[in-house]
Formats: C-alpha cells, structure tokens, sequence
C-alpha cells in the first residue's frame, strides 16, 4: 500500500494535530541528537506546543549556544555593514572621479579650440595665458634639445677628429689641419694687392713701375 504524502498545511482536527506533533517532535529531538554526535556538531533545538510548553535540546548549554549565535549574527552584520559603508565610498570615489575626468576632457577640448561658445571674455583670457605659458615651457624645452644635440654632435666630430689624427698617425701620413687652419690659409690666398691711383690714365701709367 503506498502511503499518502501529508500535504503541508495546517491539520484543522485537533486531536490528530496533537498526535502528529509528538512524533514529529520526538524525531525532531532524535534528529538533532544524532547529528551532535555522529558530526561533533554544537545543536540547541527549542520547541514550543501549540499550549506553550518547552521542549528543548542542547548538545552543551542551550545559553551557551544562543550567545555563540547572537554573537555570530552582530558579527555577520558587522561585516555586512563595512561592506555597505565601503560600496558607499566606491561609489562616491567613482562619481567624484568621473567628474574630474569630465572637466578635464571640457578643459582639453577648449585648449584645442573646441566648444568655446559658453565662454566669457574672462574664461577665453585664461585661456590665451594658459596656451602662452604652455607655448613658453615647448619652446624652452625645444631650445634645450637642439643645445644637448649640438653639444653631443661637436663631441662626436672632436671625437672622430682625433682617431682620423691617430690613424693618419699610424699610416705615416701628415697631420691634417684643422678646419680653422684651413680657412685661415684660403682667407690669405684669396688676398690681392691693390694700388690706388688718382688722376688721369696717362699719369697712372707713368707712375706704374
């Protein structure tokens, strides 16, 4: 005979709910007595009839247990709560950052020459400042890099100057003069002598040896 499966519901016949809540309250307090001592488990079961009378189980102190409980629970809201106050401050963080990002992008896209409409004569002066000191540092910088560049290139031409002497050295060759020597020599060739002459032709070439 297959047993018929009780339907969850409340049992209207008082007789028969009182005889069904002690057996399940008897297997309840087996239930729970097997599991502290077949797992080690700390169990405390409370049970009230529908005539308020306790039936309880522990498998140490019921006290004990219900304080290991309340403790439990101000800990998990402890913890639940830090985690809300900490969602809270992402939150803020990310809404705060979002709006720096946001006046950053409108200040660069003013800076490029975009979106100037909503500017005043105030607002456009600071922005003809701003792009002047900025103008200011590029060119110094740029300055700076061509300085470094010639230093660097005059040390590699000293550089290749005295190997190009040590090998000519080495092949028995003369020292080559330096440019400057160079320029001095081609400034004398290039020197003419003039005579100055005044006076008719027929005089001048008299007067010429």
């Amino acid at each position: 005979m297959v047993r018929r499966r009780t339907q969850m519901k409340r049992i209207e016949n008082a007789a028969s709910r009182q005889v069904t809540f002690s057996k399940r309250r008897n297997g309840l307090l087996k239930k729970a007595f097997e599991l502290s001592v077949l797992c080690d488990a700390e169990v405390a079961l409370i049970i009230f009839s529908p005539r308020g009378k306790l039936y309880e189980f522990s498998s140490s102190s019921t006290n004990k247990t219900i304080e290991r409980y309340q403790k439990r629970q101000k800990d998990i809201h402890g913890i639940s709560s830090k985690g809300e106050d900490m969602q809270d401050d992402v939150k803020e963080d990310a809404h705060s950052l979002a709006k720096k990002i946001e006046s950053l992008e409108d200040s660069k896209r003013k800076l490029l020459g975009h979106g100037l409409e909503p500017c005043s004569i105030d607002d456009l002066l600071l922005l003809e400042k701003q792009l002047e000191r900025s103008l200011s540092r590029i060119r110094a910088r740029k300055n700076q890099v061509f300085t470094e560049q010639i230093k660097k290139l005059k040390e590699e031409e000293r550089r290749l100057g005295e190997e190009n002497a040590n090998l000519r050295e080495e092949c028995g060759m003369r020292p080559r003069e330096s440019t400057s020597t160079r320029q001095s020599d081609d400034e004398r060739n290039m020197e003419v002598e003039t005579e100055l002459c005044i006076g008719p032709p027929e005089r001048r070439c008299k007067l010429k040896p």
